[in-house]
This record gives C-alpha cells, sequence and structure tokens, in this order.
C-alpha cells in the first residue's frame, strides 16, 4: 500500500540546449506521474497486491491516471476534491539527462485525515510514503493518520527521504524528529538525502531512525544497512550502468522492486543479509526497467 501523489508529468526533452526566445525541437509528452504512484505503480508489476490513496480533482486527466493504474495491477482508493484539479509536475529533461522541475500538485495535497477509511488498511502488508506526505496541512495530518491506522493493522512502515528542499525546509532538526517519531522499518535515501539528515557523521547514522536503511547511489549502486544482535550490517550491491535520456522515476521503480523481494524474502524465513542483498538486486532490475522503457503517452480523452 502506498500514500502520496498521482499527478501528470509534463516532459518537455528537448534535443539541444534551450535558447531564451526561441524554440528549439525536443520532445513533449504527458504521461503518469507522482513518487508515491509510481512505486505503487511498479509494485503491481511486480506482482505484488498494490493499492494508491492519492486525491485528484474531478477531471479527466484525473479519471485517465487512474485508468492507467488500474492497467498495471493498482487498486487506487482516490479522493476527488470538489474545486482542485489534479495536480501537474512540469519536467524539463536536459541533453545530458539533468532534470528540473516546476510543481502545481494542485489536489495531490488536499487529502484529508478524515477521508481515510480503515477498512483500506486490513490485510496491508507495508505502507510505503515519501516526505512529500508528511508535509504541509492537510496532507501531512492525512499521512500520519495512515501511517496510524497501518500500524493498528500489523503493517510494517517504509519511508523515502524523496527530496532534500522539502526534507529541510524546517530545519535539519525538525527533519530528524518527525522521522524519529514516525520510526519507520525500512528508510531510503539518495547519498545526497542522508547525508542531509546524517550532516557529516558516518552514513551508519541512518539506522538511528530505523532498523533497514538503503542508500540509493545511482550508477553507483546502492548501500545497505541494517541493526542485527545490536551489531549494524553494512555492504554495497553494485549495479550496470545504463544511459538514460530521463531517470524520473527510477528511485521509485527501486523502492517496489526492493519492497516487494523484501517482504518476500521475510516470508520465506531468510538470514537479514540475504534477504536484503537479494531485495537490493531486485530494487536495481526495477529501476533498470524504468529507465530502459519510454514512459507512455497517457490518454486524456
Amino acid at each position: 500500500m502506498v500514500l502520496g501523489d498521482l499527478v501528470l508529468d509534463v516532459v518537455l526533452a528537448p534535443t539541444e540546449a534551450i535558447a531564451i526566445g526561441t524554440d528549439v525541437v525536443g520532445r513533449v509528452a504527458i504521461v503518469q506521474g507522482g513518487s508515491a504512484a509510481t512505486t505503487a505503480r511498479w509494485l503491481g508489476k511486480l506482482g505484488a497486491r498494490s493499492s494508491l490513496i492519492a486525491a485528484i480533482g474531478h477531471d479527466g486527466p484525473g479519471r485517465a491516471l487512474v485508468k492507467a493504474l488500474e492497467g498495471d495491477r493498482v487498486t487506487v482508493r482516490a479522493v476527488r476534491i470538489a474545486g482542485a484539479r489534479t495536480g501537474r509536475i512540469g519536467v524539463l529533461v536536459a541533453p545530458g539527462g539533468e532534470r528540473s522541475f516546476v510543481t502545481d500538485r494542485g489536489a495531490a495535497l488536499r487529502l484529508r485525515p478524515e477521508d481515510l477509511k480503515p477498512s483500506w488498511f486490513v490485510g496491508a502488508d507495508l505502507l510505503h510514503l515519501t516526505v512529500y506526505s508528511l508535509l504541509g496541512d492537510p496532507l501531512a495530518d492525512s499521512g500520519l493518520r495512515a501511517i496510524a491506522l497501518a500500524r493498528a493493522a500489523g503493517a510494517l512502515i517504509s519511508l523515502d527521504l524523496a527530496s532534500i528542499g522539502p526534507l529541510l525546509a524546517g530545519g535539519r532538526r525538525a527533519a530528524r524528529e518527525l522521522i524519529a517519531g514516525i520510526a519507520p522499518d525500512v528508510l531510503f535515501a539518495t547519498a545526497g538525502e542522508a547525508e542531509a539528515l546524517v550532516a557529516g557523521h558516518p552514513v551508519t547514522g541512518l539506522l538511528d531512525y530505523a532498523p533497514v536503511a538503503v542508500v540509493k547511489r545511482g550508477p553507483k549502486g546502492a548501500t545497505v544497512l541494517a541493526r542485527s544482535d545490536a551489531q549494524a550490517v553494512r555492504f554495497e550491491v553494485a549495479t550496470a550502468r545504463l544511459a538514460a535520456a530521463d531517470t524520473t522515476g527510477a528511485g521509485d521503480a527501486f523502492d517496489a522492486g526492493f519492497l516487494s523481494s523484501w517482504l518476500g524474502s521475510r516470508a520465506s524465513g531468510r538470514s537479514l543479509p540475504a534477504s536484503l542483498q537479494q531485495a537490493a538486486l531486485a530494487g536495481h532490475r526495477a529501476a533498470g526497467r524504468q529507465l530502459s522503457a519510454v514512459r507512455p503517452e497517457l490518454t486524456l480523452g
């Protein structure tokens, strides 16, 4: 189960550098976006029982997004917000692959705690969120309410730090207190996000916040950390380098691959190091599939 954003990505991918005051040739695509939605989509594609809780507008883009996710075997718990349009994110992809974003999250920010139904959480193995879902009211209160409902139903919690800017908007102390209060079972971060949180201390400091932590390092692989019998376990899991014009969603696909494998390994009784290594490899495979495929155009009609 995932809670968070389901939005349109409007992707602008010029074949040459942007020139101010004139036009350049490139690709313009409207595709499914949202970190939470992409994680839910990949969980479904990988065969996991996947559901997404998200707020959208009463509009055609919202309906198209729900239909697209349902096509990937995701149960969508869509809360439709009157008077707000489905969120949109402009993604500018430079010729070298670097991305810039313009965010207009619209209805995605207006999910309320009372919109959540306890029945949605019954039988869930895990609830996954990004930091985006824990910042700003009423969405932040909804994220905390979802965590409480998931814990009451016996589910684990995973959290992706997602972005340095929103994470540190209220200061490093506030960010640390937020994550410590959630006490996730699994914590995902990029190398930059991990450094922002531990602030010059060893990356193993992430284990102060979760018993399992994964640092995603892109083409350099992943660092996997875990607390085992009061000792820290750390190992690196390499990945193959891939040339990708657009890396959007690769980290979310990694989360889905890791979680799907890790939950299966826990059920099978594998040792902690073996299950974590297998999960990281599964995360790399899912990220590779995301990077290798062109995101399908969304049909809005």
